[in-house]
């Protein structure tokens, strides 16, 4: 079971067979074989019956396609106008190809419904799997576009991947960690080349949110028998989704160790969604304590079990698109505990849906609770001395670009110290993470003590 929820599905040959199935699925359904009508087949020992339909089988087939797939696209356009114009079931606009593949999901699905009018047992049949087939396709080609869960385990949120084996805990590391380490660090010999992955179970003992488990990445220098006291980077990804970490952002982070003799930060990808089909934002509501899981559960997890810095220049709190306006909130919060905040294509404000049923959901209909949550008006309350934010965005991100900006300017104002990247080509998917990723860990190496200032 765990080879297949490790398949690649975002290239590959399991993608790549789902599409070919699809078009040969598409094909079979369109061609019907044509059977003379009882009225035009000869007698027994007499002449052809001369009645006949009003239309040749073929025409009337040629119809009845025509009018299905047509029918079934303008069926997935008017569906896609209402969740994503009206009701704003999204939050954001959606991509081309995602419409793309809803409309034609929609068409497929509507093709293998007539082909169960008046058909034959296994033409039936393959219409059945047909329907299955093309809304599965149409879910990876999907998924693949936007690249953030890249094995089927991640996407049917089953997580296979083990635990990760944590290094002995070294307390006496802390008390050297406020130094520079890029000036008193030599790399001993048999240090791994590469960083370490896996998963880690956080108790949720102050908050009780029932968070996956988190997904660590430890540094090379984080595997030798005396680590160093290393920064910490609390990052969360984006909704809908799961905290699995990119695995370009994983081979940033192994370059730049490689860079650095191994040093980098100790990164830990939490879950503040508890499902990859709800949207609690990143607040104590109804819905889950999710700050006072991130704040309170996660931190006291790190300081318990990780060799970490204890200075607050050393930590950070990054995410990307829902977790970007979680990490803007929680650092701009908590700056006792985060000296630095990564906001990657950033969500303004915290939303789900439309703000009317954020409001009625999450804030039990009281406006003035959630305006206070917006980090707009949480950095108004506040005036920061030593903050960095760092704020990414794609130039073909048209949603989180100029909210991006607004955002860069909100900190500025509120006294951080503030940086803004904005990625040639770079839309709001995977390539997002890797370009924030890459654009960040630069300054925030410098602010680390990792890198010369």
């Amino acid at each position: 079971m765990e080879p297949l929820l490790n398949l690649n599905i975002v290239q590959g040959p399991l993608l790549f067979a789902f599409y070919a199935a699809s078009l040969l699925a598409v094909l079979y359904l369109l061609v019907r074989s044509v059977v003379l009508p009882p009225a035009l087949r000869p007698s027994k020992g007499g002449p052809v019956q001369r009645s006949r339909p009003k239309l040749p089988r073929p025409t009337a087939w040629l119809i009845s396609v025509t009018v299905a797939v047509v029918g079934g696209a303008v069926i997935g356009a008017v569906t896609l106008y209402v969740c994503e114009k009206v009701l704003d079931v999204f939050g954001i606009p959606l991509d081309p190809d995602t419409r793309v593949w809803v409309v034609a999901a929609f068409a497929g699905v509507a093709l293998a419904l007539v082909n169960l009018w008046r058909s034959r047992w296994w033409r039936k049949t393959v219409a059945v799997v047909a329907v299955a087939l093309f809304i599965t396709t149409a879910t990876l080609g999907i998924n693949a576009g936007y690249g953030l869960n890249s094995t089927l385990g991640s996407l049917l949120n089953l997580n296979p991947v083990h635990h990760l084996a944590l290094p002995k805990l070294n307390p006496a590391l802390q008390q050297s960690s406020a130094a520079a380490l890029w000036q008193n660090w030599t790399a001993p010999a048999g240090m791994p080349t590469v960083g370490r992955t896996g998963t880690v179970a956080i108790p949720a003992v102050a908050s009780g949110f029932p968070a996956r488990d988190a997904y660590l990445y430890l540094p090379p220098a984080a595997l030798v028998d005396n680590p160093p006291p290393l920064p910490v980077l609390v990052m969360m990804m984006g909704q809908p989704g799961g905290p699995e970490q990119s695995q370009l952002a994983v081979q940033e982070l192994d370059a730049m160790a490689k860079q650095h003799q191994g040093l980098g930060p100790i990164v830990l990808t939490v879950d503040q969604l508890g499902s990859p089909y709800q949207n609690p934002l990143c607040v104590d509501s109804p819905k889950g304590n999710v700050g006072t899981y991130v704040t309170v559960d996660v931190v006291n997890y790190i300081h318990k079990n990780l060799n970490m810095a204890t200075d607050r220049a050393r930590w950070a709190v990054g995410g990307y698109s829902n977790g970007g306006e979680c990490a803007l909130s929680f650092g701009a919060k908590r700056p006792d505990l985060f000296g630095s905040i990564l906001d990657i294509s950033g969500e303004l404000e915290p939303r789900d849906g439309s703000i009317a049923n954020t409001v009625s959901k999450v804030f039990a209909g009281n406006q003035a609770a959630f305006d206070a949550e917006k980090p707009a008006n949480i950095l108004k309350a506040h005036k920061y001395k030593d903050e960095l934010a760092i704020f990414t965005s794609g130039s073909l991100d048209r949603t989180y670009t100029p909210q991006a900006v607004k955002a860069q300017a909100d900190a500025k104002a509120a006294g951080m110290s503030t940086l803004r990247f904005t990625g040639t080509g770079v839309g709001h998917r995977g390539d997002a993470v890797q370009y924030g990723v890459k654009a960040g860990l630069p300054l925030l190496y410098k602010r680390f003590g990792l890198s010369a200032p």
